[in-house]
Order: C-alpha cells, then structure tokens, then sequence
C-alpha cells in the first residue's frame, strides 16, 4: 500500500518540506534511470522525440503551438488522423509537467490537480494516471493524489503502476502494440 499521507491538505504534502536539491533530485526523471545514467538517457530519449515528432510533422495533418494557458510554455501539438470521421475516439495524452532543466515549477503542486478538482464535463471521459515502477517516490505520492483527486471530482479514472519501466520507457513502449500500456489505452478508448 502506498503511503499517501498529506494527500489533499496542501500545508501537510511531503514535497514542501523538501530542500532544492531534493526536489531536483525527485523531480528529474532521468535520475531514476535503470538502464542508462542520466546523459545517456536524455541524450537517447530527446533524439528519440525529435525523430518522432519530425515523422509525425511530415506525415500527419496538424495545429501546432495551440496554446492552452497564458504562459509561453503552455502550448500543445494537435495530430490528425489519416481519415476524419465523428465516430473516431479520442485519445488526449498529458505528460505533465517538467523539472529536468532546472525550471522552479516543482515549487507549486501539480497543476493537474486544480484541473481535477472540476468536475467532467463529459461523464463518459475516462482518465488513465500511470507511473512507472522505477519514478521516483514523489513521482509515485504525487500520480496516486492526482489519482485520488480525480477519483473524489467523479471522474472515471484508473491507477496503473507499469512494472519494470522508467519515466522514458512508458512513452517510447507506446509505439509497441504488444505493450501493457497501449493495450490499456486501447482497451479504454474502445470501451
């Protein structure tokens, strides 16, 4: 069972207590790496986005930089399929935030709980919050309160601890279709 105390009072969440370097050191996932050192990871992982994202641009229909908030940063990459149709799913993947590069936005709470705490506006709307085993136990405290918060707004949402991966290797094992966690995804779109 996970500790989850502190969930929902934020005075009492663990990560306020924390100094800098623990935050940074809690907040870069490529720290927590199993099978690369942290270079090598994000050498790896950030030649594997820019290749994806340059086969994606050339080969799909697409709204760029749409923004989302008022930050410069907030903004997200829309993707087509080949075929248009209303009886088309959806499939909307957040990532969360991101503390590699030394930015202070581990500072505040996530920002994925104030969107939790509203209510769906679509009742049919599923959401799936997944860490990987290796992420590093604030990754882990903090998905099962975003879990949480959902599961408290009326959500219809599920918790997946994916065994055996790192922060990168949920993504990049996004591409196999014999993976876990795209034939949960697959499963849930298709429900």
């Amino acid at each position: 069972m996970m500790d989850v105390s502190g969930v929902g009072f934020p005075s009492k969440v663990p990560w306020k207590k924390m100094s800098a370097e623990e935050l940074e050191n809690q907040y870069c996932p490529s720290r927590w790496v199993v099978r690369l050192g942290a270079e090598e990871a994000l050498r790896t992982y950030s030649q594997i986005g820019i290749e994806a994202t340059t086969r994606a641009r050339a080969t799909r229909k697409s709204l760029l930089h749409v923004p989302y908030g008022d930050g410069e940063g907030e903004k997200v990459d829309i993707y087509f399929p080949d075929e248009s149709s209303e009886a088309l799913p959806f499939f909307l993947f957040f990532h969360g935030g991101y503390w590699q590069s030394g930015r202070e936005d581990a500072q505040r709470n996530s920002p994925q709980l104030k969107v939790a705490q509203a209510q769906p506006v679509d009742p049919t709307c599923r959401v799936l919050v997944v860490v990987g085993q290796f992420d590093s136990p604030e990754f882990h405290r903090q998905s099962w309160e975003f879990y949480q918060t959902l599961c408290q707004g009326e959500w219809k949402a599920s918790f997946e601890e994916l065994h055996d991966v790192d922060h990168f290797e949920i993504v990049e094992n996004l591409t196999q279709k014999d993976n876990v966690l795209t034939q949960i995804i697959l499963k849930t779109i298709f429900q």
